[in-house]
């Protein structure tokens, strides 16, 4: 089954997430917190992972995770592996315990851009209090909840693989006791207000798909996981909201250069017309879908060919027609050569 890429970077920053399969409640009690605790520590250990903020709630957890080294995929294996080996034999099953795979959107972690750390480690902190459980008018306040990493920031003892400085940080407040206390009281007071805890803005942001940061972050990391989509596609193993976004941006620049080498115009607008530039749209066409994985719909509005049905056509033209395949063959010599 095609799986989604990836990325990995030493010192690459993520928001890792994942549900209980088909919505069951994992952590059911405290042996099964403290076992997953307990696995987390230990891959840690093992990857000299950081970890920043982290909560679990019923079905489900969260973690703002650091990788000094590029090893998400082999400690993420290692530790959803042990923990669902560990949650089955408790229980005399076999099973998967978690929905799919683990979601990992990567956070700009920059000084400069800290506002994207201190919206992950907020979104986290403030999982209880959005589920009703603390904060708000239930008597309880946000440190009460025992199993998020909130209650270090407030004042107790914590693991050593939890490293609370960098979110400290992040609010420009104080190194040490002060800054994590002068945090603690900021995240109560918005606990206060469950509905408000996190603005709109903020959940736009979380949800807006793979990555968290500026758009030029985005392209940085296109551009250091882009040698990997070609092996993987050919392979079947590519999808995910990271080759999308890669496959339109690699699109676009196939289709620029493919029109500024058959020499045609380069918007849609002057693209338009029936049967205009038939030929040479049929080459770009083939080409597109031949490198990238966009959907037929995205190449006919970008060389403006009317129905999507009409790339299915126009690249089997050019794979049946000798004339289309010698152009065809020369416009990807010509590039290969410039790449």
């Amino acid at each position: 089954m095609a799986r989604p890429v990836r990325y990995e970077a030493a010192g690459a920053v993520y928001h890792v997430m994942a549900r209980g399969d088909g919505g069951r409640v994992v952590f059911e009690g405290d042996e099964d917190r403290k076992a997953w605790l307990g696995a987390l520590g230990k891959a840690c250990a093992a990857h000299g992972w950081r970890v920043h903020a982290w909560v679990l709630m019923g079905n489900h957890f969260h973690l703002l995770l650091e990788t000094p080294e590029p090893n998400l995929v082999s400690g993420m294996k290692w530790l959803m592996g042990v923990f669902s080996q560990g949650w089955n034999r408790r229980r005399l099953r076999r099973g998967h315990v978690f929905q799919g795979r683990y979601k990992a959107v990567v956070v700009n972690g920059e000084a400069r851009d800290a506002h994207y750390l201190r919206v992950v480690a907020d979104y986290i902190h403030l999982n209880p209090v959005r589920a009703g459980l603390v904060g708000g008018t239930t008597g309880r306040t946000l440190k009460d909840f025992a199993w998020s990493s909130f209650p270090v920031y407030g004042g107790r003892k914590g693991p050593e693989w939890l490293q609370t400085d960098r979110v400290v940080s992040a609010f420009s407040l104080a190194e040490g006791k002060s800054g994590r206390q002068a945090y603690a009281r900021y995240l109560e007071a918005r606990a206060l207000d469950r509905e408000g805890s996190l603005n709109d803005e903020s959940l736009k942001e979380l949800r807006r798909g793979w990555y968290l940061g500026e758009e030029e972050f985005g392209k940085k990391v296109l551009g250091e996981i882009g040698g990997r989509i070609a092996p993987l596609r050919k392979k079947g193993s590519l999808r995910g909201e990271a080759a999308r976004s890669h496959d339109v941006a690699e699109a676009e620049r196939l289709v620029v250069a493919g029109l500024v080498f058959l020499k045609l115009p380069e918007g849609a607008e002057e693209l338009s017309g029936r049967g205009k530039w038939r030929d040479g749209k049929a080459v770009v066409a083939a080409l597109v879908r031949l490198r990238t994985g966009v959907r037929n719909a995205w190449v006919a509005e970008r060389l403006s060919m009317g129905h999507e049905g009409n790339v299915t056509l126009a690249v089997r033209r050019v794979r049946e027609e000798k004339g289309l395949q010698a152009m065809l063959k020369k416009l990807e010599r010509t590039l290969d050569f410039r790449d």
